[in-house]
């Protein structure tokens, strides 16, 4: 499906020159969002179908009796209130953002099966956060690339935590998920009657026969004000199994969390 990109308008890199305790550069972003209608509507779709597709909402909700929204509320999303859903919410809005990001602005084929098999709302999906692929031509080779991205959110509280730390540790676990999680959206993808987006996920299943160019990625997503770049720069990659090309991500942005309740609302009410 066509994927709508109009809100990573407001993802702009800023000149902040900070680096982790082993030297490697951290990009930071700041979101600065806006009450654009048009922009948050078609956003508001993009957020909605990671979990079920426009056409498949009236299918699965009709057991139910539920209107589309109150479907969506209270089946396909997790909860706005009862715990864990808020840090779920604040999770998923990550990833999603972090998979825009690789996306839209590095230009990676990036597959949207993460959420839609999800049997409890209010539970992470297992698996690496985001993988991303880039093929350089209709040949195989080395420059073919397989990105592999994870994600943490920080949008409440009033102590900043080390949550680039904290992907970056995660990070490591995607040497041994990936095998999986390949699987994963493979599997999904013929699910979905896409055989041809599933096929392009062989590429990456042998690296020892067909070697190709594999990058990781740690990404930290903060409040504005608990953004403390002392702490960003005691992260640490240098344990990291593929530290040579581990890019290190921050975005930073105001009242996020109330965006991330108001775009899940904006999602169930206008779908």
């Amino acid at each position: 499906m066509p994927w709508s990109s109009a809100h990573i308008s407001w993802l702009t890199k800023t000149d902040d020159n900070i680096k982790s305790k082993d030297g490697k550069p951290i990009d930071v972003y700041k979101f600065s969002h806006t009450e654009d209608d048009k922009i948050l509507t078609a956003w508001a779709k993009h957020f909605r179908n990671h979990y079920c597709l426009d056409s498949e909402i009236d299918f699965y909700r009709e057991g139910y009796k539920y209107s589309r929204s109150e479907y969506l509320s209270n089946i396909k999303f997790p909860d706005q209130s009862a715990t864990p859903g808020p840090s779920i919410r604040a999770g998923d809005f990550a990833e999603i953002l972090v998979a825009d990001y690789l996306e839209f602005i590095l230009n990676y084929w990036v597959p949207r099966t993460r959420y839609g098999n999800k049997t409890i709302r209010n539970e992470s999906t297992k698996g690496s956060d985001i993988l991303g692929c880039k093929f350089y031509n209709d040949k195989e080779t080395i420059n073919d690339t397989l990105a592999i991205f994870e994600a943490k959110a920080q949008f409440s509280g009033t102590r900043p935590t080390a949550r680039l730390q904290d992907a970056i540790d995660d990070s490591v676990k995607d040497q041994i998920r990936k095998a999986e999680s390949l699987n994963a959206i493979k599997q999904r993808l013929f699910e979905g009657n896409q055989k041809s987006e599933s096929l392009k996920i062989n590429r990456f299943q042998n690296p020892d026969d067909k070697p190709y160019t594999e990058t990781s990625g740690a990404a930290a997503l903060f409040l504005t004000n608990l953004l403390d770049t002392t702490i960003l720069q005691e992260a640490d990659t240098s344990p990291h199994p593929n530290s040579k090309n581990l890019s290190l991500i921050v975005i930073h942005g105001e009242d996020l969390m109330n965006l991330v309740h108001k775009l899940y609302k904006r999602a169930a009410d206008e779908a």
